[in-house]
């Protein structure tokens, strides 16, 4: 397992006290032309204080930005497409593929939704996710998150940020690789 710190953007930071929100990453061998990827956003502040959507059913839902989401962001090293992976407290999840920055959104052929869970301790939250990702010898990996305060706050997280308005699809958040992802 890898633990990824992720930074507020300077623009947009949450309320006081201030918090820490981390990322355990956690991939399985590949089997076939997949392999599974567990992530653990890790919040560390009470999810009393955060706004957590709620839903009846969850499953596959767009625009879940617009309030608490984290979200994944995968290519394989070097290329230009990649996928983005959305999820919510609630279970909604989202999945697109892009076939170049900000270029050619779809949504993301999923033959199994993943895996969403939170667990709440009190004084730190965290949502877990697994899902299927492609083989390949290395992947790399943006990890960021939308935190809506219950006091109207909004910040946005991410590995790394551009000066402006964030933007998590740009080729500076995706600061992390994950080696060793193909087949076996």
């Amino acid at each position: 397992m890898v633990s990824f710190s992720l930074l507020p953007h300077p623009d947009t930071p949450p309320s006081n006290p201030a918090f820490k929100l981390w990322v355990n990453v956690d991939h399985a061998a590949a089997f076939g032309s997949s392999a599974t990827l567990n992530l653990f956003f890790c919040v560390g502040a009470p999810a009393e204080r955060f706004t957590i959507p709620q839903t009846e059913e969850p499953g596959r839902t767009d625009k879940l930005w617009r309030t608490t989401c984290f979200e994944a962001f995968l290519r394989a090293r070097g290329g230009e497409p990649y996928a983005e992976w959305n999820f919510a407290p609630s279970g909604d999840w989202a999945a697109y593929d892009f076939t170049s920055y900000r270029q050619g959104m779809t949504p993301a052929d999923v033959t199994a939704p993943p895996y969403i869970r939170m667990e709440d301790n009190l004084t730190w939250w965290a949502l877990g996710a697994t899902i299927a990702v492609p083989s390949a010898p290395t992947l790399a990996l943006g990890l960021s998150a939308v935190l809506e305060e219950k006091d109207g706050t909004k910040s946005y997280w991410a590995l790394a940020h551009l000066g402006g308005t964030p933007d998590f699809h740009h080729d500076a958040c995706f600061a992390a690789s994950l080696p060793g992802m193909e087949r076996s």
